[in-house]
């Protein structure tokens, strides 16, 4: 609460705050193009078996292919499978060969090129048995942001939320133009496991310095405008990869900017509380004048000293000496462990089925371009509304109603024939745009959760949380192996569980961000029993007794 005050001293939500918010915003429009690149950089074109000799290179529709092809039941030509050898008399009648005949693609594969010119599943061969390679490298990919989430999150506590800021755009920068030069997939999948690492820090350190400096009213407005960054980023993929066919040049482009990123992120300060909390109050008062300067409260910020600083969060600050705090931390007390725990699953299966839609737009039968802007577009009306329903019902409706409602937009999927691809399709945009509105509401809930002292570890265990749903998404589309609708039946599932889990988590609407683990413990359990009408009279009352203790 004090440090709310302070803010309200230099500004409010003022010239600074909005240049900060642009700043940390930018790029998040290129982390969309990390994480779905792989719908481009991975797209499997249609292919054939290689023929012996060379009559048919680069001729993906040649002539004569009933003689050395078997034909599926679809009426295509096999993907996998070629005779063992000529069978020039299906040229002139309509049998079929015996399936005895064939054996796999020995000389390797024609790749049609019409829409792609190359992409790793081209440059590698990954088809046929090595077509779960392509899985396997998006689930590298993000088990890497899963390892960055525990690494960065700590650390961030640790040593401040400015310096991995700085570090994670160097490393993104970096690791993405060397995966789009790996002479390997071995390599690639290592680079791209390094570039998901990277892409935790930015996204948990800019995240937490946009809720640092915000007021608590301007919450709402920034969250949903820093995920409009990512919904418009969706949009940037899909032009670039039009324009770019070719994936290493793509994947360049995706990373080049981030060079950008590094050098101006040297401008953007320290976290004023993070600042005050961990007993560089100097620094935070330097940092407090130059907001207060540029946001045109220079006499304001000149009245600030360290003595008033302190003593006006000498409550918070000397909670935050009494002990080094440490993920277990999260655990520990009952209310923040409730909050541990509902969070953990719902990071969990927002991202697991958030991805098990993204990732795998062929599927759906349509042009990867059009079903990627489709995807995209759907998140503008879906993150407006969110943004409402945060601003004036609340985050806990909002959490709760959009997995519920993905979650059947998903099983809804299993009971629509095949034929009517154009519904399969809408319901799973309209899952995917619900999905979308409660990642936008998640990560400014779980800020507002935590206490400070806390809170990037709190975000670090629910990134990590959502990271192992992204790496276990591609892997379930696996199990339609067995089951055809098997993977609809988990993605969907999962989304209902947690918005059942949701309704345990407290509401957060105009609350000040808590400082304490001790201010949430007290918090929550007046939350859990207390009638709506007592509620308010408590919450004043404590905020009033929190007042004098200051």
């Amino acid at each position: 609460m004090a440090f709310q005050e302070l803010l309200m001293k230099v500004g409010g939500m003022g010239r600074f705050q909005i240049i900060h918010v642009v700043l940390l915003s930018l790029p998040v429009f290129m982390l969309a193009s990390h994480n779905l690149i792989q719908n481009f950089t991975a797209a499997i074109p249609k292919h054939r078996c290689r023929i012996n000799g060379s009559w048919e290179e680069g001729n993906f529709t040649a002539d004569g292919l009933q003689a050395f092809l078997p034909v599926e039941p679809s009426g295509a030509f096999s993907s996998c499978l070629r005779y063992t050898s000529p069978q020039f008399q299906l040229l002139n009648s309509n049998s079929t060969g015996n399936i005895s005949d064939t054996e796999s693609c020995e000389d390797g594969w024609v790749y049609d090129y019409s829409e792609f010119s190359s992409t790793i599943i081209t440059k590698w061969d990954l088809v046929c048995t090595q077509r779960r390679m392509r899985q396997l490298a998006q689930s590298i990919y993000m088990a890497g942001v899963l390892v960055g989430s525990i690494v960065f999150g700590g650390l961030s506590d640790k040593f401040g939320r400015r310096p991995l800021n700085i570090w994670s755009h160097l490393q993104m920068a970096v690791t993405g133009v060397c995966s789009a030069f790996a002479p390997n997939y071995i390599l690639y999948c290592v680079f791209r496991f390094l570039t998901g690492t990277a892409l935790s820090g930015i996204v948990l350190n800019s995240y937490s310095l946009i809720v640092e400096w915000i007021p608590t009213e301007s919450r709402a407005f920034t969250s949903t405008a820093t995920g409009y960054c990512y919904t418009i980023g969706q949009l940037v993929l899909v032009g670039l990869a039009y324009l770019i066919r070719d994936w290493r040049m793509l994947q360049l482009a995706a990373s080049l900017p981030f060079f950008i990123y590094f050098i101006y992120s040297w401008w953007i300060p320290e976290s004023g509380r993070w600042l005050v909390l961990t007993g560089k109050s100097q620094k935070a008062i330097k940092e407090l004048k130059k907001v207060a300067r540029i946001n045109g409260f220079k006499e304001e910020g000149e009245k600030l000293t360290v003595e008033y600083v302190t003593g006006n969060m000498q409550r918070e600050i000397k909670a935050a000496q009494k002990t080094t705090y440490s993920v277990l931390d999260l655990v520990k007390t009952p209310v923040v462990r409730r909050i541990s725990f509902c969070l953990s699953f719902t990071w969990f299966s927002t991202s697991f089925s958030y991805y098990g839609l993204a990732l795998d737009l062929q599927k759906f039968g349509f042009s990867v371009f059009i079903m990627q802007i489709i995807f995209g577009v759907v998140d503008i009306p879906a993150k407006f509304i969110s943004y409402f329903v945060m601003t004036y019902i609340g985050r806990r409706v909002l959490q709760s109603g959009s997995m519920f409602l993905a979650g059947v937009a998903i099983l809804v999927n299993i009971f629509v024939p095949p034929e009517y691809q154009a519904v399969r399709t809408s319901m799973a945009v309209f899952g995917k745009g619900c999905l979308a509105a409660a990642f936008n509401c998640l990560y400014l809930y779980t800020g507002e959760m935590y206490p400070t002292v806390i809170r990037q570890s709190g975000m670090g265990l629910g990134t990590m949380m959502a990271r192992i749903g992204g790496i276990i998404a591609p892997l379930v589309q696996m199990t339609a192996d067995y089951y055809q609708h098997l993977p609809l039946i988990i993605y969907g599932c999962s989304p209902i569980i947690s918005g059942i889990a949701g309704c345990f988590l407290p509401e957060t609407l105009n609350v000040p961000l808590p400082e304490t683990i001790d201010e949430v413990e007290r918090s929550g359990k007046w939350n859990k029993s207390a009638t709506p009408s007592e509620k308010k009279s408590l919450k004043t009352t404590e905020l009033d007794k929190l007042q004098v203790e200051v």
